[in-house]
């Protein structure tokens, strides 16, 4: 199983991280190893002081497929759910700096927490409300008809690159209000006002 994530979706966090529009979708990976499920805790690192939050929606890959062309694109997913995308922003800042990869700032242990995946019918996917609270206050809020780059065609992109198989997961990007957590802090992420994310930061 491999997750794939897409990075400068959302304009508003575009411009709060200073970050340029790109021409087409920013692609990172991160490793299996990654996944954090059961709204098991997640466990700060030592080496980095200034890990991130980034939630979005999560796509589960339901077949395999490669070159899928964006109208067919809607058959390879049928469920989706909840993410977090932990960035170590320190490590990605020194990284970026030197013009180097991001996988140490992205795909640590850990790093990509994700919830229980709900069948996609349920909802409008062209117009869904997420929100992430810390503490019981909103840190951020998203609705997908914000975003630049929709699923389908987001499906369809990184099938010319990488061969999708059963069980894959496709993190969309995240909207504006990133920003740091800390040890003693429950994150809590809903879809469309469910509760579907609920964990300590230990």
């Amino acid at each position: 199983m491999k997750i794939l994530a897409v990075g400068r979706n959302y304009l508003e966090h575009i411009k709060e991280l200073g970050n340029q529009t790109p021409d087409e979708p920013v692609i990172f990976s991160k490793p299996e190893t990654a996944v954090l499920k059961n709204n098991e805790p997640f466990y700060y690192p030592g080496f980095s002081q200034d890990i991130h939050h980034e939630l979005e929606i999560v796509l589960k890959i339901s077949k395999t497929g490669k070159n899928i062309e964006e109208k067919f694109a809607h058959k390879y997913y049928e469920e989706i759910g909840l993410g977090i995308d932990f960035t170590a922003r320190d490590i990605q800042a020194r990284l970026k700096a030197k013009g180097l990869p991001w996988d140490l700032a992205k795909g640590f242990n850990d790093s990509a927490p994700v919830s229980v995946f709900l069948p996609k019918e349920n909802y409008d996917l062209k117009n869904l409300n997420f929100q992430l609270e810390i503490n019981g206050e909103v840190r951020q809020t998203g609705n997908t008809s914000l975003m630049i780059y929709p699923f389908d065609y987001l499906v369809s992109f990184v099938s010319r690159y990488f061969t999708l198989k059963t069980g894959d997961l496709i993190f969309t990007g995240t909207p504006a209000g990133v920003g740091p957590v800390h040890p003693g802090d429950r994150l809590t992420g809903s879809l469309e006002g469910q509760v579907l994310l609920d964990f300590e930061v230990k």
